[in-house]
């Protein structure tokens, strides 16, 4: 089970990653969001996290120039979580050498379907709100991404936090979970939160 800790933005957050080694760091890097880093910010959390784990910038509807000129060599996957097309994904990945993932806001079985053949290398199965694009805290439809058979490898997120995370493990067959707002307390990475899921994953006692 992979691991995927989302919305970091603090020195601090990077010396809790560095502690406890989720396979993955997410990065907010388009404008406008509650957890968005700017670029020299990036550049600072990400020369301090440890070689080991990998770094995901996360963008929403980001100028395929601004990707690749400021974060495609310094990031190991790019996420696109906001409207971009097939056109846009084709171009990316004709330009770096990065790994593609594609959120997808599950409202029906065939959103899930459209991006399963996007040529994404992940796919990020995210909770669907009209008022946003992500990083609400709120728990997507199991059964709807039950229902579907999907060849891409994918992470599951939407709300997953302490209480929930077993069930999501139980319930849903994915290659990795991506937590955000679960780690958090008053809107800042704890510690403690991170410690008790990463401890839970890793002894393998989810269940």
């Amino acid at each position: 089970m992979k691991v995927k800790l989302c919305g970091t933005r603090r020195i601090e957050d990077i010396g809790y990653m560095n502690e406890f080694h989720p396979d993955y760091a997410g990065f907010i890097l388009s404008e406008g969001f509650r957890r968005t880093v700017n670029y020299s910010t990036f550049l600072k959390l990400k020369s301090n996290l440890d070689a080991g784990i990998k770094a995901v910038g996360v963008f929403v509807n980001e100028p395929i120039e601004s990707i690749l000129k400021n974060y495609a060599d310094k990031l190991d996957a790019v996420q696109l979580h906001g409207d971009e097309s097939q056109e846009y994904i084709d171009k990316l990945r004709a330009a770096t050498d990065c790994e593609i993932w594609r959120a997808v806001r599950v409202r029906t079985s065939d959103d899930i379907l459209k991006a399963d053949i996007c040529g994404a290398d992940k796919l990020v199965l995210d909770s669907f709100s009209s008022s946003g694009y992500g990083g609400l805290g709120k728990t997507a439809d199991w059964s709807i991404i039950n229902s579907v058979k999907i060849k891409t490898p994918f992470f599951l997120a939407g709300g997953i936090n302490a209480d929930n995370i077993s069930d999501a493990v139980t319930s849903v067959d994915s290659y990795g979970i991506d937590i955000s707002s679960g780690v958090e307390t008053d809107g800042v990475k704890d510690r403690e939160k991170i410690k008790y899921i990463m401890n839970l994953i890793r002894s393998g006692h989810v269940e």
